[in-house]
């Protein structure tokens, strides 16, 4: 499933900076993960990198995107195909 950030972002930029797909943009007044994009991470690290570095822990798993692990997997392969062209 793909992560969401909730109100007590303090748009710090830590996780912006972290996010291996680049899913996570600046909001008004928080920031936002597409879900197209967060794959959580999956065969990067052992867990989301944006949750790891979050100084407020706003990082949650996303209940209106849920996804299973054959689902992250197709779209990290994806993201990884189109970043090669």
């Amino acid at each position: 499933m793909s992560l969401i950030i909730d109100d007590e972002c303090i748009a710090c930029d830590a996780c912006r900076e972290e996010c291996p797909t680049n899913a996570i943009d600046e909001g008004d007044p928080i920031y936002i993960i597409d879900p197209d994009l967060c794959t959580e991470c999956f065969s990067i690290y052992d867990e989301p990198a944006c949750i790891a570095v979050c100084p407020v822990d706003c990082i949650a798993p996303d209940k209106d995107n849920v996804e299973s692990i054959a689902e992250l997997r197709f779209k990290h392969e994806q993201i990884i195909a189109n970043s090669d062209k």
